[in-house]
């Protein structure tokens, strides 16, 4: 018989005992590379590629505002919240020119010299947004921004950027609007007085036959703190534009007629024109009319029917008017979600062929 193997002098090789330490080693090495990589390594390392599109993602869009219209400051980074702002910075600061997204040009601030406009080299694919809200008749110089312009921002449907004057919501559920009590006929306010204009002449013939309260140009003041107050009072409110141009519908509409609670007779673009945005028993036109004469006589018959005037309230049981409590900041607020959505990059050979058109 053999004698029996002692395992403390045993020379033999245990091939499973060898390859259970050398996988036990490998293992060790691994878990110290890591922690030690982990450590030592920089920070732009560490992220993983959905962290690293988090951290793209998270860029602001600059929006840089070249000019406060007219020189009227207003909030940035403030849009309300059915104007979402969420990834858009808003700027006026010009030395973040460079890495700004999107120029924001106010046409009245720098029609006069294109050293009105940036001076330094545009960066690439950066866009120029031109925003006007006045009408051609009152939009002198448009050839300065003939091949600079990508995105246009106006009053008008077509532009890439609808801004207008005011608009429309749905109530949630059926309300009942209470019309404020009247105790004046009719009011107009006006500051632009040309005696040659349509407006002027058509009061000048209106005022014969019906009692008009005029405010500014030297008569009546309306302070802007009561002028929803003052105009509420009467029934009728004579919304009409300085031009007559496609979706030329201003605040004499929005703010003085409608959102203070008056029966808007306006003057403007046609008929049709208005009733893209606002009801077609909401308002009178003067085009229905042969004469200055015949409209008088209309709303002296309103008057005396009441029945018949409070049908032109009828369309608020579903729609409101917003306040417009700060315009440009609305405007400016739909620049950030027109430039996530924006087309393709181009650029407008000429601003006058279109606006004029």
């Amino acid at each position: 018989m053999g004698q029996a193997q002692n395992p403390e002098t045993d020379k033999s090789v245990n091939p499973v005992k060898i390859f259970l330490l050398i996988s036990l080693q490998i293992l060790l090495s691994f878990i110290l590379f890591t922690m030690y990589y982990r450590r030592e390594a920089p920070a732009s390392t560490k992220a993983d590629s959905q962290d690293d599109v988090t951290v793209i993602a998270k860029e602001p869009i600059i929006i840089l505002v070249w000019s406060f219209p007219f020189g009227q400051r207003f909030p940035l980074n403030q849009c309300p919240q059915q104007f979402d702002g969420s990834g858009c910075l808003y700027t006026a600061d010009r030395t973040l020119y460079s890495s700004a997204h999107a120029v924001v040009l106010f046409h009245r601030d720098v029609y006069t010299s294109k050293k009105q406009l940036p001076q330094t080299p545009r960066p690439s694919n950066q866009r120029w947004v031109w925003f006007n809200n006045e009408s051609p008749s009152h939009c002198p110089n448009l050839a300065i921004m003939n091949n600079l312009i990508n995105l246009t921002m106006s009053y008008r449907v077509d532009s890439d950027i609808f801004a207008p004057y005011g608009w429309i919501e749905k109530h949630n559920t059926t309300m009942h609007f209470t019309i404020p009590t009247k105790t004046k006929l009719a009011a107009w306010a006006i500051s632009n007085w040309n005696p040659n204009s349509r407006r002027v002449k058509y009061y000048g013939e209106l005022k014969n036959y019906l009692q008009i309260d005029m405010y500014g140009y030297g008569r009546r003041n309306l302070p802007r703190n009561r002028q929803s107050e003052i105009l509420s009072t009467y029934k009728f409110y004579f919304a009409f534009e300085n031009s007559i141009h496609v979706d030329y519908i201003t605040e004499k509409l929005w703010d003085n007629a409608l959102y203070s609670g008056c029966v808007p007779v306006v003057m403007g673009p046609p008929r049709e024109n208005y009733e893209r945005f606002i009801p077609r028993d909401s308002f009178i036109h003067v085009d229905d009319f042969a004469s200055p004469q015949e409209l008088a006589s209309y709303l002296l018959s309103l008057d005396k029917d009441e029945e018949k005037y409070k049908q032109y309230f009828n369309w608020r049981s579903e729609y409101y008017v917003p306040p417009q409590d700060n315009p440009w900041t609305v405007s400016y607020c739909r620049v950030c979600k027109a430039l996530k959505e924006a087309p393709p990059y181009r650029t407008i050979a000429s601003i006058e062929k279109w606006f004029k058109d």
